[in-house]
């Protein structure tokens, strides 16, 4: 496996471990009673201590540490295949079961929100997809060094005609123009490269130094800045929930019964969720793609999905009738592109500040 493919396995363990972190308990236990903790000497009246929460059992062999990483990572047990069904067909059940009370069956929706955003980003890298285009640039820089190449063996040879049929006694007037064309476009290519692969660095001055200097520097070396944004959107993927979290408050504003009923944290399970899934839809659509499967229909699926899947999970976690869950999902619709606009934003200004 090569570097980057190591780098992305990393990346998808370390966010399953996180996801871990945030959830320690994946429904994993032994029964039995009798015995003392080995952590706080309780007396044990169950599978775990009261006290501590320590389970009864201690496992010390390689096969039983290969188990808590699939669990870790995972979380391979009765909880994620419980989760991710709903999370895929019935979005709204789940919210609704996991805000009123039924915790411990499922996996948390900041458990396997971070653990879907560490593995999209993980899986892209392993692909060698990265992000707005920072290959491309390198790519027309060397295409246009190697024009500058070509075009100047291009010139020698057309003066070298020219000085030949002036010894001739020809006229050259159709060789010289083209050679001044050539020469023209010559020293265009030259500036592209020596720029960076823009005709020229813009001139802007907003008053603010920090960000002069940042936009100095990112026209000067734009590979620089989309790596800083490729860094920050793995970084600040968090920051997506509370952007996205007014809107959806904003969907039940109009009704006293939902700002009676549903608080803040019920939106922000709604929203989580939400993204987590799409997040493991875009990994699918993505690795589909990539053995072959494509065509109009599985286009349309991509372009169909999202919507879909905000409709059922509003219409299931909010109790709405039908239309009420159709045309909150296309605000909902609008209002993630205005989030997403927001947080790409955020990205950019890191990006140049940073």
């Amino acid at each position: 496996m090569d570097p980057a493919g190591m780098e992305a396995v990393g990346d998808a363990v370390t966010g399953g471990l996180i996801a871990r972190s945030v959830e320690p308990e994946a429904g994993e236990g032994r029964a039995g009673e009798g015995g003392v903790c080995l952590n706080c000497r309780t007396v044990l009246v169950g599978p775990h201590c009261h006290q501590c929460g320590q389970a009864e059992h201690i496992h010390r062999t390689v096969g039983a540490w290969w188990h808590d990483l699939a669990h870790g990572v995972l979380h391979l047990d009765g909880k994620i295949w419980r989760t991710l069904p709903l999370l895929a067909w019935r979005p709204g059940e789940l919210t609704r079961r996991y805000v009123r009370g039924e915790r411990a069956k499922f996996v948390s929706p900041l458990a396997i929100f971070l653990f879907s955003v560490f593995l999209m980003f993980a899986f892209f890298s392993a692909l060698g997809i990265t992000a707005l285009g920072v290959d491309n640039v390198d790519d027309s820089r060397r295409d246009l060094s190697a024009e500058l190449v070509g075009a100047g063996g291009k010139i020698h040879a057309l003066e070298a005609r020219r000085d030949a049929e002036a010894r001739a006694g020809k006229a050259t007037g159709a060789l010289d123009r083209q050679i001044a064309n050539e020469k023209s476009q010559l020293e265009t290519m030259s500036a592209l490269v020596s720029k960076g692969g823009t005709m020229h660095k813009p001139d802007i001055h907003t008053g603010w130094t920090r960000l002069d200097h940042g936009i100095a520097k990112a026209s000067a070396n734009p590979a620089l800045l989309f790596y800083k944004l490729q860094s920050s959107a793995y970084k600040y993927s968090w920051a997506l929930i509370p952007i996205s979290l007014p809107f959806v408050w904003l969907l039940f504003l109009h009704r006293r019964r939902y700002r009676r009923e549903y608080k803040a944290y019920d939106h922000l399970v709604f929203v989580t969720y939400s993204i987590a899934f799409m997040s493991l839809f875009l990994i699918a659509f993505v690795l589909l793609r990539e053995i072959g499967l494509r065509g109009g229909v599985f286009n349309l699926a991509f372009i169909l999905v999202p919507p879909l899947h905000m409709y059922r999970q509003l219409r299931g976690a909010y109790c709405l009738s039908r239309f009420s869950a159709a045309w909150c999902a296309a605000a909902l619709l609008v209002c993630s592109g205005v989030a997403m606009t927001l947080f790409a934003l955020l990205l950019l200004g890191l990006g140049l500040l940073g």
